[in-house]
């Protein structure tokens, strides 16, 4: 089994800044592709950024130039940097990975989730 766990979101005024954070546990050969999604509500869930394993990067337009998501591979740990936030980035925000879990098995897993809302 493998978990993601995703930690730092909250209430953060515009223009303000978060860090979040995911951290995989379990039974874990290696991760590849990591990326954060968001979901606001009533819409459907987006992508926001993806980094894989060697650290190639990929933003949404939307995020480009104020987000920025680093991975540490020795701790199965990938984090986004969140600055100059806007009400429209209200949502919550989920950590997916890609994982082999055995050298013939690999799966895509899913966070939990945790709650951004920026509001003044």
């Amino acid at each position: 089994q493998v978990q993601l766990v995703e930690s730092g979101g909250g209430l953060v005024q515009p223009g303000g800044s978060l860090r979040l954070s995911c951290v995989a546990s379990g039974s874990i050969f290696g991760i590849g592709t990591m990326a954060w999604y968001q979901q606001a509500p009533g819409k459907q869930r987006e992508l926001v950024a993806t980094i894989t394993r060697a650290g190639s990067t990929n933003y949404a337009d939307s995020v480009k130039g104020r987000f920025t998501v680093s991975r540490d591979n020795a701790k199965n740990t990938m984090s986004l940097q969140m600055n100059s936030l806007k009400p429209e980035d209200t949502a919550v925000y989920y950590c997916y990975a890609i994982v082999q879990t055995s050298t013939t098995r690999t799966f895509a897993y899913w966070g939990q989730g945790t709650q951004v809302a920026v509001s003044s």
